[in-house]
């Protein structure tokens, strides 16, 4: 094209603000941007079709800008951010409803039209006989308009959730690993479930045989993270690329883990990783050099050590090793759960003295790199708290007793409001969903 071998181009009426928005993305900052620059980064986005931008906006949604976006992504055409847009709202349709008046009437009807998410849990089960009926091997959704829990499918037969790894991604439910008998046999076959279809499949397993595993599905992909193998913990990662239904191991992690609590935020997983002595650890997993971006997409990691520390690492690709980015240590105390709640990460940890059932919360803020503490101690009863979901600017948590809602403040976790707890006993793995 003409404008690769001349020293200026002109650009029009883009704007200036747009535009250093967008060099700032592309050298992998991550800039909080106020209304006019959010509009203006948008259609930079969309005039120079800059996938990175784009994508970006896309994992900025939240509360405070969702409406905008959706508008401004409506009117430059950028279909991805439009539909991601009005998800957000359609999920946080009863706390932004008096501000919606504000949309035109094609706009509103698209979001009402979506199907909002729906909190989904399944309990800890092993495979059993067919003619026994095993209330276990159901999977079940919160209904909240009737305050009661429903079963949405069962189980395959064959389908372990004990110890498996287990995650959503485009409306998907996968499972990997899962183990059964008393020897821990792994279960050698993966399964899918669609929520669409109301169907379930088979896919390859990795190919290391792995339980008590975390899997993350993000952009396509899901990631099998450390977990055990014959009494012994690993630290492979391996990929599965779900349009070729292949599996590649990436970087190992730098120590072996099992069942790492993860998030994501940002648009990359963060995990942590426990080490002895009270020291969490998280680690950035940089994926690809995404289009452009030179700063690559990613996992963190971490977990405890001695004077319980947290710390971040970013993995780089073309170096293929993972760099510590931030810790976090305090006493006998170390991650067992983590959620992303916009540029924030929240480690659920134990209290004094081994205390499970009264927990710590630390926010570490991808932004300014600080650690802060939610004030008091947070009550975790059979786990609720490790049950935790995000859905806008609400956590869901859930054990035999109650559903507790949080409301994300800007210091704190509020109480909500409680819904009926699950009615199975044991652990429990929880998701959101998009149910037909």
């Amino acid at each position: 094209m003409r404008e690769s071998t001349q020293e200026e181009i002109g650009l029009g009426e883009l704007s200036a603000a747009g535009f250093l928005a967008m060099l700032r993305v592309l050298e992998g900052e991550r800039p909080i941007l106020g209304s006019e620059e959010t509009l203006q980064a948008v259609e930079c986005a969309a005039f120079l079709q800059v996938k990175p931008l784009a994508k970006y906006l896309i994992h900025s949604i939240n509360s405070d800008n969702c409406i905008l976006l959706y508008q401004a992504a409506a009117i430059f055409g950028l279909l991805d951010l439009f539909h991601c847009a009005a998800l957000y709202i359609r999920d946080s349709y009863a706390e932004l409803e008096e501000y919606l008046d504000c949309l035109s009437d094609d706009l509103l009807a698209y979001v009402e039209a979506l199907l909002p998410s729906t909190f989904v849990a399944v309990g800890a089960h092993t495979p059993t006989f067919e003619f026994l009926e095993d209330l276990s091997r159901t999977i079940c959704y919160l209904d909240e308009e009737t305050n009661t829990w429903r079963t949405l499918s069962c189980l395959p037969l064959s389908a372990s959730t004990f110890l498996a790894g287990m995650a959503t991604m485009d409306n998907k439910i996968y499972i990997v690993g899962g183990v059964y008998g008393a020897n821990k046999q792994v279960v050698e076959s993966s399964f899918c479930y669609d929520a669409d279809a109301n169907a379930w499949s088979e896919f390859p397993s990795p190919h290391q045989l792995r339980y008590d595993v975390r899997l993350v599905g993000h952009e396509g992909f899901l990631y099998a993270i450390g977990g055990e193998y014959e009494k012994i913990s690993l630290k492979s990662v391996e990929r599965y690329d779900v349009a070729s239904s292949t599996w590649t191991f990436v970087s190992d992690l730098p120590q072996p883990s099992t069942a790492a609590p993860c998030a994501q935020a940002l648009g990359q997983i963060f995990v942590c990783l426990w080490q002895p002595l009270d020291t969490t650890v998280i680690y950035e997993y940089e994926t690809q050099q995404d289009e452009g971006l030179s700063r690559k997409k990613g996992f963190f990691f971490g977990r405890g050590q001695p004077l319980d520390t947290t710390v971040i690492y970013e993995y780089e690709t073309q170096q293929d090793e993972w760099l510590p980015v931030t810790e976090l240590k305090r006493h006998q105390s170390y991650g067992h759960c983590m959620v992303a709640h916009r540029d924030n990460l929240y480690v659920m940890r134990n209290g004094p003295y081994d205390d499970f059932l009264r927990c710590v919360i630390d926010c570490f803020n991808l932004t300014s790199r600080q650690w802060t503490a939610l004030p008091g101690q947070f009550l975790n009863s059979k786990g609720a708290l490790f049950t935790a979901v995000v859905r806008g600017d609400t956590i869901y948590t859930v054990n035999k007793m109650l559903t507790l809602l949080y409301s994300v403040e800007e210091e704190t976790w509020k109480q909500k409001k409680e819904r009926a707890g699950f009615p199975r006993s044991g652990s429990l793995q929880t998701f959101l969903l998009r149910l037909p």
